[in-house]
Parts: C-alpha cells; structure tokens; sequence
C-alpha cells in the first residue's frame, strides 16, 4: 500500500511538472467522457490515442485522461508513449494496454499485431505489477 501511495505521489508531481490536468467521468466509444454532474468532455490527441478514444470496448468504463484543457468541453490528452490513458476498476487505476496472446507482444492502442497481424486484445494493466503477461 505505501508502494502504491508512492507511485502515485510522483505521479502526480510528474503531472504538476509537465503542467498536465486530469479529466475523469463514464467513458463513451468516441472519446467523449461524462462527469457525475452529466457534464461531456470531448477527448482528442495524438493518432494512436484516438485509436484507444474509439475502441467500444473501454464503453461504460470508468476512465481518467492526462492532458490539457483545450477548450470549453474539450481536453487534449498527452501523448500515448507518456501512459495518458487509465480505468478504474473495483477503485483501482489500471493503465490501458493491448495485448497479443500470440506473440506475447503488449501495445498501448489496439489494432493488429505488427508481428502475426491478429486482433490484440484489450488488457487492463495494474501500473505497479512487475509480470509483463497478461
């Protein structure tokens, strides 16, 4: 437990460094999240966050983007490779990742394997786990 509080203590004063903002609410297929207020916040961002931005099997979830305001209603998340991206389940945040249960190959936005060209898959990740499996 003081491992995570850690982790998440940096993480936070990493965002406060990059000037980076927190936008969490139910997520819609799209990019579009809803606060509990039923206040819609548009998400955009880089080529592959949109990927991740369109993928309805993140519909429903609980979802928290890292960014910047870019507007009334509107938020650019930060770019992929900097882990902008998360779920919570059950209270915990776990970092959106694809997996390819072929080539054992884990991405950060979904679409084929560059590897055998199959579907990954969508794979929850817990931030502090040292397994790279699924």
């Amino acid at each position: 437990m003081l491992t995570r509080r850690l982790f998440f203590g940096l993480s936070a004063l990493g965002l406060a460094a990059r000037g980076a903002e927190a936008v969490r609410g139910k997520f819609e297929t799209g990019g579009t999240l809803v606060d509990p207020q039923g206040r819609r916040t548009r998400l955009t961002g880089d080529d592959p966050t949109k990927l991740v931005l369109n993928d309805a099997r993140l519909n429903g979830m609980e979802f928290e983007a890292l960014g910047t305001r870019s507007g009334e209603g509107s938020f650019a998340v930060g770019p992929i490779h900097e882990r902008n991206l998360w779920v919570y389940r059950k209270g915990e945040r776990l970092m959106v990742t694809y997996w390819c249960d072929i080539c054992y190959i884990r991405t950060y936005s979904p679409g084929q394997c560059w590897c055998c060209q199959e579907d990954t898959k969508l794979d929850l990740k817990d931030p502090n786990s040292k397994d790279p499996t699924p």
